[in-house]
């Protein structure tokens, strides 16, 4: 069932979406039982703008701190009870692969998106995708969505990730330093903040595509104002991608 997204209440107009609902209390042990269930968080929050709060801020925080706990407590531990860009966004992020659309960020290959079963996100790997006088900042990355056999783009690989305290990061200070200039017209498919672009400031290094077991001339990725981060990539023959394993 598709529900429309309803910016104001659709039980009435003097409706304060709380009267005749259920508790904030009885909604968390319902969705607890469900085990943070994400389409249903999703559907709950179509309803009216009272559940949308209300996933934003409990339920979607609670998906995240089950669907990956030790990257939420190392996420959170500089002390702030949020993450940038909110709790929703990396919802989002820790289970869909964007794919690419022709006129879009990648816009030579047109792979619809989707979402994963389960994607393993790793703060070593995270260190690949920086410059070494950056590498102090953390960043948790993902293995790479395999979409195989595209034709004359071969073998395709997308990868996401998120930057803990990215307003602090040496990466951000570093765009900013060198003036990068923000994407004009895209923007990130999780927290619809701007995008630059990694390519175009010259901050991929080689580690990266050795950590992706890609070809190192066919690796673009970008990085939003909250710290979001997706990519793409031409990955290598099975035994190639395993000899860049061994060299790195």
């Amino acid at each position: 069932m598709i529900l429309t997204k309803q910016y104001r209440c659709i039980h009435s107009t003097s409706c304060q979406c709380t009267k005749g609902h259920l508790s904030e209390d009885a909604i968390f042990l319902v969705f607890q039982q469900l085990n943070w269930n994400p389409k249903l968080i999703a559907t709950l929050s179509c309803v009216c703008k009272w559940f949308d709060d209300l996933a934003k801020r409990v339920l979607w925080k609670e998906f995240c701190r089950t669907r990956a706990p030790k990257m939420m407590i190392d996420l959170q531990s500089s002390g702030s009870h949020s993450v940038d860009g909110n709790w929703r966004a990396l919802g989002k992020l820790l289970i869909y692969c964007t794919g690419s659309k022709k006129g879009g960020l990648f816009n030579t290959i047109q792979i619809p998106g989707h979402f994963v079963y389960r994607t393993r996100f790793s703060r070593t790997s995270g260190k690949s995708f920086l410059l070494p006088q950056c590498r102090t900042d953390v960043l948790y990355v993902s293995d790479p969505c395999e979409h195989l056999d595209q034709g004359e783009e071969g073998d395709v690989g997308f990868f996401r990730g998120v930057f803990k305290s990215f307003s602090m990061s040496k990466v951000r200070k570093m765009l900013i330093k060198k003036e990068a200039q923000l994407h004009p017209t895209e923007v990130c498919p999780y927290c619809k903040a701007k995008l630059w672009s990694m390519l175009q400031a010259k901050m991929i290094p080689q580690s990266a595509s050795c950590r992706l077991g890609a070809y190192e001339d066919c690796i673009e990725y970008f990085v939003c104002l909250n710290g979001h981060m997706l990519g793409i990539c031409t990955l290598l023959p099975l035994s190639d991608s395993e000899e860049a394993s061994e060299l790195e």
